[in-house]
């Protein structure tokens, strides 16, 4: 069997790039984390062959892929918004930026175009089905519980909306209560949604969090995601489930989420999408 090429991990926040990392050193796979400055933030991250790179620098981050001999790239972890001030992007990451906001400041359009600046130099961008497919949502629920007819409703709702909103690269989530729109997700990202819906929520059964791939989505990066701190956020904000897209979001932890759901009486929901 050939050996799968040098696996490059731009490394953001959170679990996701130890669970990449831990794939690979299970397939005795080679690879090299370039860590975000002021996103990574996992230990395993300064356990592995890295570097730290600013999220600006487009030219010393293909520099060093480079000198690491990567020939794939995968983006993992969340990356927090930031400012152009704190991108301080050199001459190469100016014109990527520029390329996106002709288009609109969304997040689809400016990975998009670092998609092709990577391709552009030689190195394919892969998605986490190449490395990890059993972190893609199954269908059907993670643990013993299951939505009822009005939260299928509230589902339902979820889903018209969040395909509005995803369409116009806002947002991938929202959370509906007995049929009222509670919050969309824009900048903020999915955990202060939750908090902030939590404060609005209405008396009686509890509202349903919606995550869905955006409409034209390139599934390589930035799919939805959810681990234990989403089930948890949730119960807090006294929702009764979430309800994410089968085959198109990420679930980390799959056992502990189905765990902490059970625990917390609330259903986890993998839906599939026309």
């Amino acid at each position: 069997m050939a050996e799968a090429p040098k696996l490059g991990i731009i490394a953001g926040g959170g679990d996701f790039p130890a669970q990449i990392i831990a794939a690979c050193q299970r397939q005795d796979r080679s690879f090299f984390v370039l860590a975000l400055e002021g996103q990574a933030d996992h230990p395993s991250v300064e356990a592995s062959p890295h570097a730290w790179v600013r999220l600006g620098a487009a030219a010393e981050t293909e520099r060093i892929l480079r000198a690491e001999g990567v020939e794939e790239v995968i983006f993992a972890g969340h990356v927090r918004r930031p400012s152009l001030r704190e991108i301080r992007p050199d001459a190469r990451a100016a014109k990527v930026l520029l390329k996106a906001t002709m288009k609109a400041w969304g997040d689809d359009s400016l990975l998009g175009a670092i998609i092709k600046e990577f391709e552009k130099s030689g190195m394919r961008v892969v998605g986490v089905d190449s490395i990890l497919s059993e972190l893609l949502a199954p269908k059907g629920p993670l643990g013993r519980h299951r939505p009822d007819k009005d939260a299928e409703r509230d589902i339902a709702r979820g889903i018209e909306v969040a395909k509005g909103l995803g369409a116009l690269d806002v947002g991938q989530s929202v959370v509906v209560q007995q049929g009222i729109v509670l919050g969309v997700e824009a900048i903020e990202g999915t955990d202060a949604l939750i908090r902030r819906c939590g404060e609005l929520r209405r008396d009686g059964p509890g509202g349903v969090l919606v995550k869905l791939v955006k409409p034209g989505q390139d599934r390589r990066v930035d799919l939805p995601t959810i681990g234990v701190e989403t089930v948890r956020a949730a119960e807090a904000a006294g929702l009764r489930g979430i309800a994410v897209q089968a085959g198109g979001a990420q679930i980390l932890d799959r056992p502990g989420v189905a765990a902490a759901a059970d625990a917390a009486g609330l259903f986890v929901v993998g839906i599939e999408i026309d």
